[in-house]
């Protein structure tokens, strides 16, 4: 029975919910460790940063961890990128698996140690009620099998190769100033919430003016982007893209939600995406 140590990098978590999710968690047949800062309350922060930093590489080393699970999103994360040990990470890989802006983690201990992290569900966004969904898709995308997922939509014809790579859009713009853009080709993922589509406009372009994400980036997979003000202006920004690009996957922040294994060799015709 694998055991999954469950912590808190972002945002202050509730009690309850952390409670329930766990108990979900072990109904579906983990093992469930809590790190020590998981209540921490420290202004809208789940604790100080010295303190997650201490349980994350804790974490890592834990032999009795099989893989590491954040506990939600929210803010927080990107605080700690620069303050990681990646040595630690290198030297003890385990699968690290969160979305929202987690994706700030999962893009940096990517780029730092080509350890391979997993855009997917987290305890109480996923597993405040039992999601059977979220949790066969985590467990196959463990496994290493081949993936196939089918959007519902493709935006620009073609084919690409690569690894994937992307997650939530606002936050993957936040790391813009750093080195965080992989050195060879990528599929690049995205989604978001409750952002307007001048905002998603602004973002694409932002990435896009960088010229080692154009360099590199081949393809587009556009997961959920919700809350949106104008769905046609949505549509109509997506129909602009020039490179292969497919939409409708459920990379998301509804609750059931596809697992996207961050550095994995990945292949995008036209709306269907295989990654192994």
């Amino acid at each position: 029975m694998k055991t999954i140590g469950i912590i808190a990098l972002s945002g202050v978590v509730n009690r309850e919910k952390l409670n329930t999710a766990a108990a979900n968690l072990e109904t579906l047949g983990y093992n469930v460790k809590l790190s020590k800062n998981i209540f921490d309350n420290n202004c809208y922060l789940a604790g100080s940063d010295g303190d997650k930093l201490d349980e994350l590489h804790r974490f890592f080393q834990d032999p009795e961890i099989d893989l590491i699970m954040c506990a939600r999103g929210g803010y927080g994360a990107i605080r700690l990128v620069n303050q990681i040990d990646y040595e630690i990470i290198k030297n003890y890989p385990k699968p690290f698996i969160g979305f929202s802006d987690v994706t700030a983690l999962l893009l940096m201990i990517y780029k730092k140690t080509g350890l391979v992290t997993y855009h997917g569900p987290m305890a109480i966004s996923n597993f405040f009620e039992p999601d059977e969904f979220s949790a066969q898709n985590l467990n196959k995308a463990l496994s290493g099998e081949l993936l196939e997922f089918e959007g519902t939509r493709i935006y620009c014809e073609g084919n690409a190769e690569g690894i994937i790579w992307g997650g939530n859009l606002v936050t993957v713009t936040s790391l813009c100033g750093i080195d965080f853009i992989p050195d060879n080709d990528f599929i690049f993922f995205a989604e978001d919430l409750n952002e307007p589509v001048y905002k998603i406009d602004r973002m694409f372009t932002q990435l896009f003016n960088i010229d080692k994400f154009c360099q590199y980036c081949k393809g587009i997979v556009l997961g959920d982007f919700l809350d949106v003000d104008n769905k046609d202006w949505l549509e109509e920004l997506f129909a602009e893209f020039t490179i292969p690009a497919a939409g409708g996957f459920k990379i998301t922040h509804e609750q059931e939600k596809i697992t996207i294994p961050i550095g994995k060799h990945a292949r995008l015709a036209n709306k269907i995406l295989y990654i192994k």
